[in-house]
């Protein structure tokens, strides 16, 4: 399985949710199929829950992990 990394820290909401949605957009055929795992850094809290939701409700798998001064999110395909 490959996973795409998306350094976004430093960047605060909106513009992280739609960096986001534009790389989940891009690949959202390996992300269906499994293939890839999108993992996307972020430091800006408010991003985390607003990115989190907007791929749930597309039928994305998600979970959110912190790691020291950032956040680490796991966009999947939904199990």
């Amino acid at each position: 399985m490959e996973i795409l990394k998306l350094d976004i820290r430093n960047q605060i909401c909106p513009s992280t949710l739609l960096v986001a949605l534009k790389e989940i957009n891009i690949h959202q055929a390996a992300l269906r199929q499994g293939t890839l795992v999108l993992e996307v850094l972020s430091d800006n809290r408010d991003s985390t829950t607003r990115i989190a939701e907007a791929a749930e409700n597309m039928g994305y798998g998600v979970t959110v992990d912190k790691e020291g001064a950032h956040y680490r999110l796991s966009i999947t395909e939904k199990e």
